[in-house]
C-alpha cells in the first residue's frame, strides 16, 4: 500500500525521505506552498521569548527576525529547534508534542511572555501572535490526484491539508486511507475513508511510523490489519 505526502516544501521532501528510508512506496504531491507575508516587528522589550511552532516561521520571517534575535526561542519539535539554531537563534526550550508542552517547557525555563511567530493557519497559543508566512494552494488536477490516491494512504499534517484532501476526494474515500497528525486533523478530513490513522504524538516521526506500519502490513496482505 503506497503513501502520498501533500505538505509544502521543504517539509515534503523530508517526510518523503523518512518514509522511503522505512521502506515505503511514496509519492510526493505538495498541495501547498509556504510564502512570506509582510509583518510589523513588535517591540522586543514586551516579550521574553519567541514561540516558534513551525520551522517555516524562521525560514520565511525575513529581515524582521534579526530585530528579535536576542530573544530565546521556545520551539515546537526538534526540526523547528534545529532550524532556529541554524539561523543563529538560541533555543531555550523544546516541546516535542505540541504548543502546550512547549509552553510548559518554556515556563519551566522562566519564560512566560513569548511572542508567537506563526503561519496564517496556526494553533492559538494564547499569547501575542504575529503572522510571518502563509501557505497558498498549489493548483492540482483533482481527477489526477484522485487516481493517484486510490489504494494509498495520504499523510495529513494540518487541518488545512485535511480539508483540501477531503474536497479533492469526495467520491473515492473508500479506496483511500488517511494518516492524520492529530485528532483535530482527522476530524477535519471527515468520515468514509477506507483506512483512518492518527499519530500517537503530533510529530512527523510518529505520523510516518504509523503510516509505514499500516502500509507495509497491508501490502503484505495482513488481513488482521484491514479496516
Amino acid at each position: 500500500m503506497g503513501l502520498i505526502v501533500v505538505r509544502p516544501e521543504p517539509g515534503n521532501a523530508r517526510t518523503v525521505a523518512r518514509l522511503r528510508a522505512g521502506g515505503g512506496d511514496v509519492l510526493a504531491w505538495p498541495l501547498f506552498a509556504a510564502q512570506p507575508v509582510a509583518w510589523d516587528v513588535p517591540d522586543p522589550a514586551a516579550h521574553d521569548a519567541l514561540l516558534v511552532t513551525s520551522a517555516n516561521a524562521v525560514r520565511l520571517a525575513g529581515a524582521g527576525l534579526a530585530r528579535l534575535a536576542a530573544l530565546p526561542v521556545i520551539a515546537v519539535g526538534a526540526e523547528t529547534a534545529a532550524v532556529a539554531r541554524a539561523a543563529g537563534l538560541r533555543v531555550a526550550a523544546v516541546g516535542a508534542s505540541g504548543v502546550v508542552e512547549a509552553l510548559a517547557a518554556g515556563h519551566a525555563a522562566g519564560l512566560a511572555r513569548p511572542l508567537h511567530l506563526a503561519g496564517r493557519e496556526h494553533v492559538d497559543s494564547g499569547h501575542p501572535t504575529v503572522i510571518v508566512y502563509a501557505s497558498a494552494d498549489v493548483t492540482t488536477d483533482g481527477a489526477a490526484f484522485a487516481a493517484a490516491a486510490r489504494g494509498r494512504i495520504v499523510l495529513l499534517h494540518s487541518v488545512r491539508a485535511a480539508t483540501r484532501v477531503a474536497a479533492l476526494l469526495p467520491a473515492a474515500r473508500r479506496e483511500t486511507g488517511i494518516a492524520a497528525l492529530s485528532d483535530a486533523v482527522r476530524a477535519a478530513a471527515g468520515d468514509g475513508w477506507g483506512l483512518t490513522l492518527v499519530a500517537g504524538t503530533p510529530t512527523d516521526a510518529a505520523l510516518c511510523a504509523g503510516a509505514l506500519e499500516r502500509a507495509i502490513d497491508r501490502a503484505a496482505g495482513a488481513g488482521d490489519k484491514r479496516p
